[in-house]
């Protein structure tokens, strides 16, 4: 497949990578070019603005969770008939796991896609060093830098500046960005608040990053480097089963402002393998979605909205009624609180015999996990890699669950026992992507089609 393709990168975080791709992907699909956004390592935040931007969803490429060999085939899946895919890279270029060298990087996808890449450089105090900068990015490694694009730069003589020190390295500058307060996104404790909590203002900060970009950046010597990507030899991922399973049950995937962090293929994978899959906000629906015979709950930001969860009582006792009749119900890291009896004091679903609150402690990292337990997601003895990150913490009462055939979800290595699991269970931190492992769809569905359709 022959896809024009670009990867966004930076010395370090903090450098604009998120505004730069952002504004690169709203600037050429005001242009007509139909775009495809996508994110390195397990960053649900950025994805959210690169889909307004792009008008389709913005997917991760992760290869530490998915395994190498499937990041050729997810993007080819994510940007089959566009014009463009912009991929935007984590940290700095070369930063991937910790103690694995650069696997999971920037630079690891880069290489995996055989994409040329573009370093963003925040140069708001930088003068001739960025030079030394640049230079250094371009010589250490094997990725084909194709240019950069500076950032919060100050003046018309600091970006001549700044030019002039790139020239003599030899690296072309593809734009160069003023300081602009309209293109800033608000910050709390996890990052950037997601764009499905300030849709509006979000939108206005798309449209403001597009006219930035489209002022500042060399949309066609872009372009022009997107363009000479070679093709790549990929046979496009598919969420479809041989086989799906029958009866389509109705799997409800909780959404909302609350409940943001979610891949692209885990409702995909749902669909494929026979289920009937509809949203349910737990911030304004009361009810489930009629005939709903499992329940999957991602990731996101409960704590903020621990008093309107609480106070949706009937969605609350509807869930807690799913769990007393051992309807699947799969939760992780913000569901796996929503599940808990209280979170920071506030009444929760009940479905757990466990108090959840926040704590100053980030916790962040993969994790390679083996399955305690057999659960509606997975048997027992089952190894996957996931992903940790949050500020909360889960105290258990009397026991693990309410179900008394329960038990942990999780062993991996330096840590105790984690999360929740049971026959018809699963409530975990772990953020998982499912396209690691299809068959966890398939047998959330399978779970629900086994449940008796309601009278």
């Amino acid at each position: 497949m022959s896809i024009p393709r670009i990867v966004i990168a930076a010395p370090a975080s903090g450098h604009g990578k998120t505004t730069v791709a952002t504004g690169l992907l709203a600037a050429c699909a005001g242009r007509g070019l139909s775009v495809s956004p996508f994110k390195v390592g397990p960053d649900y935040i950025d994805p959210g603005y690169h889909a307004l931007a792009a008008g389709r969803p913005g997917r991760n490429l992760d290869p530490v969770m998915v395994g190498e060999e499937l990041i050729g085939p997810l993007f080819a899946h994510g940007s089959a008939g566009t014009d463009l895919a912009v991929v935007e890279g984590v940290m700095g270029l070369y930063d991937g796991r910790t103690g694995a060298g650069d696997t999971g990087s920037t630079a690891h996808v880069a290489a995996l896609l055989d994409a040329p890449v573009v370093l963003v450089v925040n140069a708001a105090a930088q003068g001739r060093s960025v030079a030394a900068l640049v230079h250094g990015f371009r010589s250490f490694g094997t990725v084909r830098l194709g240019g950069v694009i500076l950032n919060q730069v100050g003046s018309d003589r600091h970006e001549a500046l700044l030019r002039e020190a790139c020239e003599e390295v030899g690296t072309p500058v593809l734009g160069a960005l003023r300081r602009a307060a309209a293109v800033e996104a608000p910050s709390r404790h996890l990052g950037l608040v997601p764009a499905a909590e300030r849709r509006a203002e979000a939108l206005a900060s798309v449209d403001a990053l597009a006219t930035l970009v489209e002022s500042a950046v060399d949309l066609d010597a872009v372009l022009a480097l997107a363009r000479s990507a070679p093709p790549l030899t990929a046979t496009p991922w598919s969420p479809a089963t041989a086989e799906p399973v029958p009866g389509r049950p109705v799997v409800a995937l909780a959404g909302g402002p609350a409940f943001t962090f979610a891949y692209a293929e885990t409702a995909e994978l749902l669909t494929g393998a026979g289920a009937d899959v509809v949203v349910v906000d737990p911030l304004r629906d009361e009810t489930l979605p009629e005939g709903t015979r499992a329940l999957v709950v991602g990731g996101g930001f409960p704590e903020v909205y621990a008093s309107e969860l609480s106070a949706n009582e009937p969605l609350r006792l509807a869930v807690a009624s799913m769990a007393a009749v051992r309807m699947p119900i799969v939760a992780e890291c913000a569901g796996l609180l929503w599940l808990c009896r209280t979170l920071d004091g506030a009444p929760m679903c009940g479905v757990l015999d466990a108090d959840a609150a926040m704590t100053p402690s980030l916790t962040l990292g993969y994790r390679d996990a083996v399955a305690l337990a057999d659960s509606p997601l997975l048997p027992a003895g089952s190894r996957i890699t996931g992903h940790e990150f949050h500020r909360t913490t889960v105290h258990p009462r009397s026991g693990l669950l309410l179900e008394p055939a329960g038990g942990a979800a999780w062993a991996w290595r330096g840590a105790d026992p984690e999360g929740f699991a049971a026959p018809a269970l699963h409530a975990s931190y772990l953020h998982l992507h499912w396209a690691a492992d299809p068959a966890m769809a398939r047998r959330v569905v399978t779970a629900a089609a086994a449940v008796p359709a309601p009278a």
